[in-house]
């Protein structure tokens, strides 16, 4: 391999790590606008604004203003995934702690900040919003869904318990929706963490209703 071969591809990966870099800055800054203003005010204009960047960049990295929100959609729903996923498993073999931390990674800090819930309603509130969330994301709901029915239907059997596994998962998923919405208002005043300590403290007292015998409600 010549010196002009180590060149050409030293240079080929600063430019892919400058397209990289130019890319999440443009995802995070859209995170930024849609909380500011919602899915059917925001502009490419107001993007690139609060990147620090040219219009024309947008239209480099993505083929329109839906392509960019499709993107910033997607990264959002892969980092939820990465964090759930990555809380089952560090919370040990067991299925309750399992089913536990999978539910509460929803108030794990890297996704649950003020701007990033208000994007999440964004796509999930808004007319114009809602077709790009069901395009993106009907897989990973239903991954996490899957995985919060399996882990419900083990500790059914434990438990000798008749409820139904799907629908104890779909309750328990839309609880943490529901925190989610609930905790919008808060977390933009600054009291996100009195909010998590409620929201933490109201799934305890679901799960210890569907599994008494894996867990105890607290008060």
């Amino acid at each position: 391999m010549t010196d002009t071969d180590d060149r050409d591809r030293s240079q080929a990966a600063t430019r892919t790590a400058s397209r990289d870099v130019r890319r999440q800055q443009l995802i995070e800054a859209t995170i930024a606008i849609l909380a500011r203003k919602g899915y059917s005010a925001l502009t490419v204009a107001d993007v690139a604004k609060a990147a620090g960047l040219s219009v024309g960049i947008i239209g480099f990295h993505f083929d329109s203003k839906e392509g960019l929100l499709a993107a910033c959609l997607h990264a959002l729903a892969e980092e939820y995934r990465r964090t759930w996923r990555r809380a089952v498993a560090t919370a040990g073999p067991a299925p309750a702690r399992q089913l536990r931390a999978m539910l509460l990674s929803d108030f794990d800090m890297n996704v649950f900040t003020p701007e990033k819930l208000a994007a999440w309603i964004a796509f999930w509130g808004e007319t114009q919003g809602r077709p790009t969330y069901d395009a993106i994301c009907a897989d990973f709901d239903r991954e996490r869904l899957e995985a919060t029915a399996s882990l419900c239907a083990t500790l059914i059997k434990e438990e000798g318990s008749v409820v139904d596994a799907a629908l104890a998962a779909r309750t328990l998923d839309a609880l943490c929706d529901g925190l989610w919405y609930g905790l919008v208002s808060a977390a933009s005043r600054n009291a996100a963490s009195a909010g998590v300590a409620e929201a933490r403290k109201a799934v305890d007292l679901a799960l210890a209703a569907f599994f008494p015998k894996h867990f105890k409600a607290t008060s």
